[in-house]
């Protein structure tokens, strides 16, 4: 008699914790950059190619793909701002720089260049604060995409303390 009781109660209490569901956070937190951080980084890349004599557009993403700054310097082509953005979004997606996913990828870049917004060239770097990717970089206008990627790295070089220290624990 007691093992059936026994043998019920086991089979009721497991039923209850097998029926539960399991859920996940019902709230995410994320880290991403700040439309000022971006504003920033934007607007240091412009000046490292200006100083090296390039008229650039730059676009910073977020970790989504969402743009949150972008400049054209005075005498960049208009296009050089489409091009800016499918590279940071290049970076996004592949969650490394853009000349190293070429480099890598280069039996699927015909592919990618034909999706909305991507673009496979060199010119795309990931934004990274205290270990986590909180967006991209894209620069277009210089005479080859290492000069765009060189442009854009002055400026995360110019901000790294600022990155290394932007993320709360």
């Amino acid at each position: 008699m007691k093992t059936s009781i026994l043998k019920s109660v086991v089979c009721v209490l497991m039923g209850i914790v097998l029926c539960t569901p399991v859920h996940a956070n019902d709230i995410v937190t994320d880290k991403s950059i700040s439309m000022e951080l971006a504003r920033d980084l934007a607007n240091e890349t412009i000046i490292a190619c200006r100083k090296a004599g390039y008229h650039i557009s730059v676009v910073v993403v977020d970790r989504f793909g969402l743009m949150r700054a972008a400049l054209r310097d005075d005498l960049a082509s208009r296009f050089t701002l489409e091009i800016a953005q499918r590279k940071a979004n290049m970076t996004i997606m592949a969650w490394m720089d853009s000349g190293a996913f070429k480099n890598a990828r280069g039996d699927i870049q015909q592919e990618l260049n034909h999706i909305q917004g991507l673009i496979v060239m060199e010119g795309g770097l990931k934004i990274t604060a205290a270990g986590y990717n909180i967006g991209a970089i894209g620069v277009s206008g210089a005479p080859g995409g290492d000069k765009d990627a060189a442009c854009a790295r002055s400026a995360l070089d110019n901000l790294a303390e600022r990155l290394e220290f932007a993320v709360d624990e």
